[in-house]
């Protein structure tokens, strides 16, 4: 998600010796490779789809039994009040880091990352956008994933954060604005012993079939990226706001027709199919003027990918099918 700069340190302060001390219970079989295999990249799922050992950004999130385990991670993700979606701790080797990239799939577009770092030291620096920092441990920072960014840990020794992802709330937004202005002091989340605590979850965040509202809005920013980039082809550029704002358009008719129904599934395969057949071959043949993206992953990934996830229907649909 876009953040009006590189990084904010929200204004809480948690345990990291405690967090550690938990931590240092879980056993090394828990811990997953990279979904990119990136060496040195290792994760624990603690809220995951349907609770289970998976990368998985889409359905009904649950706590997996590992975060049964860590009852004060618990009370720090409760803390903030927010509904969760996926959430883990994330490990990275000595000598390793996580490669320059930007996070621009559909999961993205409405949600950023809460970084707490539990384990960590002075050679492990985050880069984002043209700045750098060193998160320091029980500290806790989002970070605009739109802009380039990078993990470097030149050390010995292994960094692990706490990491959670979000869209937040209005008064997430509020909090964070006052973060940015440095106008709120840190809260001290101290463990609480014994204490029950509830954490919200995210159930629907993956439609079937996206809504045309979301689905032009998306084409709509994604247009006025390409559009601000002064080297981008006029003629191209001409091309593809006229093949984004068709497929709106006709995605719009087909939902008319059809809703989120298995009916509409064909007609809304082949709009997708018939959209990415139109694509430039050159990956980079546009660029985003906001972060020099090459723009036609950003399409597929933002849009294509993401707009009829069919395999979700029946999970998306069973609490409505309770009701009638």
């Amino acid at each position: 998600m876009r953040l009006p700069v590189p990084f904010i340190k929200l204004p809480f302060r948690f345990d990291a010796e405690r967090l550690q001390i938990e931590l240092d219970t879980i056993e090394d079989s828990a811990w997953m490779d990279h979904p990119s295999g990136l060496p040195g990249n290792s994760a624990v799922a603690l809220v995951s789809h349907n609770g289970g050992n998976n990368d998985e950004f889409g359905g009904k999130m649950m706590e997996t039994p590992h975060l049964a385990t860590l009852p004060y991670h618990r009370q720090v993700m409760a803390s903030f009040g927010e509904v969760l979606s996926r959430s883990r701790l994330m490990r990275l080797a000595g000598g390793s880091q996580v490669s320059p990239h930007v996070d621009f799939n559909y999961h993205w577009y409405n949600r950023l990352r809460i970084h707490v770092p539990i384990v960590t030291n002075p050679k492990v620096v985050f880069h984002c956008g043209d700045e750098t920092i060193h998160m320091l441990a029980g500290e806790c920072w989002i970070f605009d994933s739109w802009r380039w960014h990078k993990v470097v840990n030149d050390s010995d020794q292994v960094r692990t954060h706490l990491v959670i992802d979000i869209s937040g709330s209005s008064r997430f937004w509020e909090l964070v604005k006052k973060a940015e202005n440095g106008s709120c002091e840190d809260d001290e989340i101290d463990y609480l012993d014994g204490a029950k605590v509830t954490i919200r979850l995210e159930n629907f965040n993956v439609a079937p079939v996206m809504a045309p509202g979301e689905l032009e809005a998306i084409a709509r920013e994604i247009i006025q990226d390409f559009e601000g980039h002064a080297n981008n082809p006029p003629d191209l550029v001409e091309k593809y706001r006229n093949l984004l704002l068709n497929l709106g358009r006709d995605w719009r008719e087909i939902w008319y027709e059809h809703g989120q129904g298995p009916s509409g599934w064909p007609k809304y395969q082949d709009l997708l199919q018939k959209t990415q057949r139109q694509l430039h071959p050159e990956r980079r043949a546009l660029v985003t003027a906001s972060n020099n993206v090459g723009v036609n992953p950003i399409i597929v990934q933002r849009l294509l990918r993401a707009a009829l996830a069919t395999d979700y229907y029946d999970e998306f649909m069973a609490p409505i099918n309770l009701q009638k």
